[in-house]
């Protein structure tokens, strides 16, 4: 099975092309990313606007290298799949639309994919990891523990209040003037401070439930730099210590949570898995490997380049759904919002619309 996924929910544009093999095991045959992070520099973050033109200009060049980077023709393909949501509508739209014009060209099953399923099956093209397995999901958009049950079958464990992890790292740059992408920026500006400078509170600590909250966080970290202003580069430093620490903190008590409830509704979970651009910072990566040894499950975090946005995770997510005859006619819409788990309500005190996804 010959699968072209691609994607284009947010800023970067990608398409690739994964085989299937019949005994389930994957072969990535390209997988071309191009991001768009120069074009959104200048403006601290991602304009929806200029990521959606950008997929416009990129999207067909991009499509076209990952198919002759494959060696295959559009006639060889099994389907054609596309990121549906959620995400920014004007990119998926551009995505959505490109998969339906090469499916409907060829005469090939189009299968839309939920960004967040593709994630979430990263780790069975990686490593042909067997269900079931916790999935903690942290990026500039999404912060969730997810119970991987099957492909179609997931349970949310616990998700963001506010804030997803990702935006806070991004928000706490922005107001110490850190370049952007401000994630690596405040984990490089921590590993110079001192991560017990600033009693940073450690957000839903102690809850029986796996839910986050960071903006209470953020706000203290804000209080604290005007309180400080101006700032030298030791209390930039130090503040970035010690917000990342209380993230880890944060983080590991969460997770350990959300373990014990998959546990208990699904028992011992095959591993726990970290997707995501969240997923690349160091020392979060070790607060998840000391999560994972005292839970006495295995941690898997996908290469680099298969946690944040790509167009193999796409192409997998539309095989493993086509191995179940599972495809999508022309009618299958773009979503801004599109919940992994059907059956989820967001929390009480849920604010934040990105975090809903």
């Amino acid at each position: 099975m010959l699968v072209l996924g691609i994607e284009t929910t947010c800023d970067e544009t990608a398409a690739a092309v994964v085989e299937r093999q019949a005994d389930g095991q994957a072969r990535i045959l390209s997988n071309v990313v191009r991001s768009q992070t120069d074009e959104h520099a200048r403006f601290g973050g991602v304009v929806p606007e200029i990521a959606a033109r950008a997929h416009v200009d990129l999207l067909d060049g991009i499509v076209d290298s990952a198919m002759k980077e494959a060696g295959v023709g559009y006639g060889q393909l099994s389907a054609v799949a596309a990121a549906a949501g959620p995400g920014l509508i004007g990119g998926v739209i551009v995505g959505l639309t490109t998969a339906k014009a090469i499916a409907m060209v060829h005469d090939t099953p189009l299968i839309a994919v939920n960004h967040l399923e593709a994630h979430a099956l990263t780790p069975r093209l990686t490593c042909a990891l067997a269900f079931p397995y916790c999935l903690f999901l942290a990026s500039g958009g999404h912060t969730q523990i997810v119970a991987v049950v099957g492909v179609g079958e997931y349970v949310r464990l616990g998700t963001t209040l506010d804030d997803a992890m990702g935006e806070a790292f991004d928000k706490v740059a922005k107001m110490l003037s850190l370049p952007y992408p401000g994630g690596p920026e405040v984990e490089r500006a921590a590993a110079g401070g001192d991560p017990t400078r600033f009693a940073f509170p450690r957000p839903m600590l102690g809850r029986p439930d796996a839910n986050f909250s960071l903006s209470g966080l953020k706000t203290a970290v804000r209080n604290e730099a005007g309180r400080l202003e101006p700032l030298e580069p030791q209390d930039i430093s130090d503040l970035c210590a010690s917000f990342q620490a209380a993230v880890l903190e944060a983080t590991a008590d969460r997770l350990t949570v959300g373990l014990r409830l998959f546990e208990e509704r699904f028992g011992t979970p095959r591993a726990l898995v970290a997707a995501g651009g969240v997923a690349a910072n160091h020392a979060i990566r070790s607060a998840l490997q000391d999560v994972a040894a005292k839970a006495q499950t295995t941690l898997i975090i996908p290469p680099p380049a298969l946690c944040t946005d790509n167009g193999a995770m796409i192409a997998w997510a539309g095989a493993e759904r086509m191995a179940l005859g599972l495809t999508d006619t022309m009618e299958a819409p773009p979503r801004a919002r599109w919940l992994l788990d059907a059956n989820a309500k967001a929390p009480a005190g849920h604010a934040n619309s990105r975090a809903g996804y």
